[in-house]
């Protein structure tokens, strides 16, 4: 009895071997995988990424500057936002571009990305009917696609950090945007290291989702990036699909 009890536990021991060879063989697959495809992104997208300086040598002309939301504290943007919108309303003044369209979340009534973000554009001299505001730019996939689909938006600049203009522009492309993309200088923080692994992650996603183009959340009417921006300021989400 004792011998069959011991080589049952060696068989079930490289059974369970096997099994972890096997899981670390398909999750090292997977990461080579993302980290190919990851690296897709940056490789297609990383000639068009510039700082401002470097961008105000190309004279380019564009339907609109894009703002993606990432985050406000109470009626103050976070400091990271505050630099991409502070980047945008520069870009704005130089003359890349004659509308900024702030994206970001607006889901719940009691949380509005892109009313701070316009109020925020409007205190430092944006004039309020070049204000744009998607409502629903929930994810930079979204944003992208809603700024092609809704906004009819086919040239423009994209202000984001560094490490998130890659995936930002290679959904641009995938929705027809020509967009170069400008660097949103870090202020006095450092970025949190955990943004970058879950920033491959999201590149593997987006690059998924860039090829099967799914619906965003919300879809809706169309709204002329070329007219008065004040037409987004009720906030109301179509839920049409």
């Amino acid at each position: 009895m004792k011998m069959k009890k011991i080589k049952l536990r060696i068989q079930n021991g490289k059974k369970i071997k096997s099994i972890l060879k096997i899981v670390a063989i398909v999750c090292l697959i997977l990461a080579v995988i993302g980290v190919s495809l990851s690296a897709a992104v940056v490789i297609t997208t990383s000639s068009r990424v510039m700082t401002i300086d470097e961008y105000r040598l190309t004279n380019k002309e564009n339907d609109a500057i894009i703002v993606l939301g990432c985050g406000v504290w109470g009626d103050q943007p976070s400091p990271l936002l505050r630099d991409r919108l502070d980047i945008a309303i520069d870009l704005y003044f130089m003359g890349a571009a004659p509308k900024i369209l702030m994206s970001g979340d607006h889901g719940q009534s009691e949380y509005n990305e892109v009313g701070v973000m316009r109020e925020y554009a409007l205190n430092k001299g944006v004039p309020s009917e070049d204000i744009f505001m998607d409502h629903a730019g929930f994810s930079t996939y979204e944003t992208m696609c809603r700024a092609s689909r809704i906004f009819g938006i086919e040239k423009a600049v994209v202000v984001t950090q560094k490490y998130h203009l890659y995936r930002s522009l290679y959904n641009a492309r995938a929705f027809g945007i020509d967009a170069d993309g400008v660097i949103a200088t870090p202020g006095n923080y450092v970025l949190n290291p955990l943004y970058f692994p879950r920033e491959i992650l999201a590149q593997f996603k987006d690059f998924i989702k860039c090829i099967f183009k799914p619906n965003p959340t919300y879809l809706g009417d169309t709204i002329d990036i070329h007219g008065n921006g004040e037409v987004t300021m009720d906030g109301e989400l179509n839920e049409e699909n």
